[in-house]
């Protein structure tokens, strides 16, 4: 029996009507997805790299941004080679089992990427506004439990979408995803069955969402604070330049996913196509030019990984 039949639909697999149909621009979006992701993959692994090698950056804030960069590694390669294949193949079909598989990783990253995001920024708050608390208060033990948390949560919470995804009935008559990877907000609009539930729980899942951007804002207000109350201007440009380079990856990240998901599945549109392009394949990319031409100290150990790399050839 067919993986569609076990859960009660004729469908074995959807039909990803990608970005564009015009050939000439399929392959021009080839080459730019593929650049793209090779720059996400190689940008974020030097990031990992040179944290890793470096002692000066074995805290938690970098602590975080490693495993930030991890994640925005799985989060692309999620997506962008299925794409790259399907291009290259000519077909767009995509497995029932790889749909559910691949939509699991997309939420469970996701939500790992704002956990890790207001993780950074707590981190934040507190060197800038307790810094004499700092290390009292955010140990190793407290990162890699938070961490260890962050995974765990974001993996059970994937779980419950993707198994109430899997109750659900779609019938062959509509097997058409109107984007180039499988999203539960268009997976529900095209089932045949009853979504009530599932969209019961992805109300609360935007509540979950929500919850970090709340903490990274309430962070950012004390930082503010604290910053302006600094009397000299080196001193809080100083201090500022600390988060500078968070503060604008929150920009980017959750300017675009807020702008498509926190509205009803119905309303989905092709801007909305390409306002997740910016946060499933842009914003990984960014992210690393972002830490590394912002961040003094991230300029210092890449620097020094490179010097010991050309000493060892």
């Amino acid at each position: 029996m067919s993986r569609g039949k076990e859960n009660g639909t004729g469908v074995t697999e959807f039909l990803l009507l990608g970005l564009t149909g015009d050939p000439e621009q399929q392959r021009i979006l080839f080459w730019l997805f593929l650049c793209t992701y090779l720059v996400t993959v190689a940008g974020n692994t030097l990031i990992i790299l040179a944290i890793g090698s470096d002692p000066r950056l074995h805290t938690p804030m970098y602590f975080f941004l490693t495993n930030l960069s991890f994640v925005d590694i799985c989060f692309t390669t999620n997506l962008i080679p299925k794409l790259l294949v399907n291009h290259i193949a000519g077909t767009w079909t995509i497995s029932y089992p790889h749909c559910l598989t691949q939509m699991y990783f997309l939420i469970s990253f996701a939500n790992l990427d704002t956990f890790l995001l207001a993780a950074m920024a707590l981190d934040r708050y507190v060197a800038i506004c307790k810094p004499l608390q700092y290390y009292a208060i955010i140990t190793s033990q407290l990162c890699r439990g938070l961490t260890a948390l962050m995974w765990t949560c974001s993996g059970l919470i994937s779980l419950v979408h993707t198994l109430l995804m899997n109750r659900l009935t779609f019938c062959s008559y509509a097997r058409e995803i109107s984007h180039f990877y499988c999203d539960a907000y268009l997976l529900m609009k095209i089932a045949c069955s009853d979504t009530r539930v599932n969209r019961h729980v992805f109300l609360g899942a935007v509540v979950l969402f929500v919850a970090p951007s709340a903490l990274i804002v309430v962070s950012y207000m004390c930082i503010a604070a604290a910053v302006l109350r600094i009397p000299s201007t080196p001193g809080r440009r100083k201090a500022f330049s600390t988060c500078s380079s968070h503060l604008s990856v929150v920009i980017v990240f959750y300017g675009t996913i807020l702008g498509v998901y926190i509205r009803p599945p119905n309303s989905f549109s092709a801007q909305d196509t390409v306002a997740t392009i910016m946060y499933t394949v842009v914003t990984p990319m960014l992210n690393p030019f972002i830490y590394s031409l912002r961040n003094q100290d991230m300029k210092k150990a890449i620097g020094s990984l490179f010097s010991r790399s050309s000493k060892s050839s």
